[in-house]
């Protein structure tokens, strides 16, 4: 993900800040990398460690994997069932007054009139 992945890196977009941090503002998907962060696993364990559905959790899971912040992989466990095995991708946010400055200045405008 341009802006995150690695500090060497451009600085994100506006719209790029944007979704990561309406990403990251929901406490299920914080505590989702939370938990990543301390160890990549499967969905039905994770579901289990966080107290939440599965179905819940890759809601959760699909915003985060498409805001660039984890990433799945399938693997063949023993008994032959593929399961889906998350981890989190490393990422930086440099959040100064002037990196959202400059992240403003790359917004996509807004024509509907929202602010």
């Amino acid at each position: 993900m341009q802006g995150f992945a690695m500090t060497e890196e451009p600085e994100p977009t506006g719209d790029e800040l944007v979704r990561v941090l309406a990403t990251l503002s929901n406490p299920h998907r914080l505590r989702v990398i939370a938990a990543l962060s301390r160890e990549s696993t499967y969905v039905s364990e994770l579901a289990r460690s966080l107290g939440i559905s599965r179905a819940l959790l890759q809601v959760h899971l699909r915003k985060l994997e498409a805001a660039g912040l984890v990433s799945a992989r399938l693997e063949v466990s023993e008994d032959g069932k593929a399961m889906k095995f998350y981890e989190v991708n490393r990422f930086a946010i440099r959040l100064t007054p002037e990196a959202i400055e400059a992240a403003e200045r790359t917004l996509t405008p807004d024509t509907k009139g929202n602010t």
